[in-house]
């Protein structure tokens, strides 16, 4: 199981929230770049960013900041944030961030999200099913629906969405543990669709967690908080995931 180390950006600065909440923020540096070294010196082989400003925007508001993350660490990035429309997505993928994370707009614009795919592919495309209660979160996770993450993702992957990223929004910032039921749902039902794969984040707090991820087919892990507050040495995490 690969291991996405996170890095959720606002007003230049690297923080987290607790259970998505943007008045429960703690800022841990002012020095993103710097950080996303750290995780490839760590042995990360991709890094997950969040534009959380363009998340709450609607629009991509910190597109200089990650282009020089990208620029400066040589791995893959994962790139979610306000990526709503498809200039947005354009202007994203040319700059050779590998792939974009699309959850507001797979809601409400699924036709943008299928010429997405046809256009760069479904590997540079990931849906992301933030959940509460099950039912997908969207603006930032300001605004809870009424749809189900796996009727949105049956949906998304009848459009030919490989790759879905599923955050239970309770457990997101708390090191508690994963909602493993939670996620072993989505596994099953992203079984059911042929060939599409799960990330799982929220509430990882140890490498146990982690284990327990891959054991339920997970394909990634996104990770934050518990590396943040050292609760969690990703170059062990690292080796652990290695030795499964």
């Amino acid at each position: 199981m690969e291991i996405l180390p996170a890095i959720d950006l606002r007003q230049g600065k690297v923080v987290r929230l607790n259970q998505g909440d943007f008045d429960r923020q703690t800022t841990f540096s002012e020095d993103p770049v710097s950080v996303a070294q750290g995780f490839v010196e760590a042995g990360a082989t991709r890094i997950h960013i969040v534009d959380l400003d363009g998340a709450l925007e609607g629009t991509p508001r910190q597109t200089n900041l990650y282009l020089s993350i990208a620029r400066s660490v040589g791995v893959p990035i994962e790139l979610g944030g306000g990526i709503r429309t498809h200039d947005d997505v354009e202007m994203i993928l040319a700059t050779g961030i590998d792939r974009i994370v699309l959850g507001t707009a797979a809601v409400e614009n699924p036709g943008m999200v299928a010429k997405a795919i046809l256009q760069h592919g479904a590997e540079r495309i990931v849906v992301g099913l933030d959940a509460n209660n099950g039912k997908v979160a969207i603006g930032g996770w300001r605004e809870t629906t009424n749809r189900d993450a796996t009727d949105l993702m049956s949906t998304m992957a009848e459009i030919g969405v490989k790759r879905f990223a599923f955050t239970d929004i309770a457990r997101d910032g708390t090191l508690t543990q994963p909602n493993f039921a939670s996620v072993a749902k989505m596994v099953e039902h992203a079984q059911t669709l042929g060939g599409v794969k799960l990330i799982a984040s929220g509430g990882i707090g140890e490498i146990s967690h982690l284990t327990k991820l891959a054991e339920l087919g997970v394909e990634a892990a996104i990770v934050g908080s518990s590396i943040y507050r050292r609760r969690i040495d990703l170059s062990e995490a690292l080796a652990e995931m290695r030795r499964l």
